[in-house]
């Protein structure tokens, strides 16, 4: 029903060597053969200078020092490797649902969690953006524990406020109102990961994910309930918008046939970023355990040494 910060806390052990965001993938993997094929990052940091050493590069001597020393000198550089990660995380009432495992919200904290890990501990910086149905929150991108811990106890506050009962009207805008504030910060280089169930993705939402994904590496994660495509016969289901309801005969093929396409028409237009912006869509079931989910599919076992 609920994460604890305890639960997201330790998934950092279990992050580590679990699965990369970094470009170069195994050939089976989902992010494999993407255009971001190249290393993003800031330049070449000035590291030290040293006496020239047969094979060096002769472009990188320095010739002030090499004539004021009478020695052949060279400068070495270190490229400073930076790709400042962005979670973007759903927990909007529409995502406290769930029949097996997690709620939605649950699996999407645990996901941004196993993320935010992933990234400090391979050195880059992380931040996040949550948001709900009456706010969105934002923790910027930095290189410190205490960032991730920042993002922890957000996302601990945002989905422990979730209630079946609470006074919210649930409003599908913000999720485009989230991804706008997200183009507006970031510039160029950035990860992005949308964490969401996508209630309320439009052509808008299209448009802004296009603009992200133009200089930017972008990941989508869909959470959906296995309920969704897995409607079971023969019961009668009571659906609420948090003002009306209505009661709907499963038992009939036609209406399990509706809700079935009105479930795959919201990932269809997701998936089809895939093709259409080059955005990997990595489906996430809230029925089944969220990191096992993520390795899978992002195609890398854990391996000893392996970021």
């Amino acid at each position: 029903m609920y994460v604890t910060l305890e639960d997201l806390m330790l998934l950092q052990h279990r992050t580590r060597g679990a699965f990369s965001f970094l470009p170069r993938q195994p050939v089976h993997s989902l992010l494999s053969g993407r255009h971001a094929s190249r290393i993003r990052g800031r330049g070449l940091n000035f590291e030290e200078l040293r006496g020239y050493l047969p094979g060096d590069d002769v472009r990188s001597i320095d010739w002030k020092v090499t004539a004021r020393t009478q020695k052949p000198h060279v400068r070495v550089f270190t490229e400073e490797r930076d790709r400042p990660a962005l979670l973007v995380v759903d927990q909007r009432l529409a995502m406290f649902y769930g029949t097996r495992k997690n709620m939605k919200s649950v699996t999407a904290a645990e996901l941004a969690a196993a993320g935010a890990w992933r990234v400090f501990d391979v050195g880059d910086r992380v931040g996040a953006v949550v948001f709900d149905d009456e706010e969105i929150r934002e923790v910027r991108p930095h290189r410190s524990r205490r960032t991730v811990m920042q993002i922890l106890h957000l996302l601990v506050e945002k989905n422990c406020a979730l209630r079946a009962d609470a006074d919210i009207r649930p409003e599908p805008s913000m999720l485009n109102r989230a991804l706008e504030g997200v183009a507006r910060v970031v510039n160029h280089d950035y990860l992005v990961a949308i964490i969401s169930d996508f209630d309320g993705a439009d052509e808008e939402t299209t448009r802004v994910v296009t603009r992200l994904a133009q200089h930017n590496d972008v990941i989508a994660l869909p959470v959906h309930d296995p309920s969704s495509t897995e409607i079971p016969s023969g019961a009668r289901l009571v659906v609420s918008d948090g003002e009306l309801q209505v009661e709907l005969d499963v038992g009939k093929a036609s209406t399990r046939r509706r809700l079935a396409e009105m479930a795959d028409e919201r990932l269809a237009s997701v998936m089809a970023w895939q093709d259409e912006l080059g955005v990997p869509v990595m489906p996430i079931s809230a029925g089944e355990d969220s990191l096992d989910q993520v390795r899978k599919l992002l195609g890398q076992a854990a391996r000893g040494g392996q970021r």
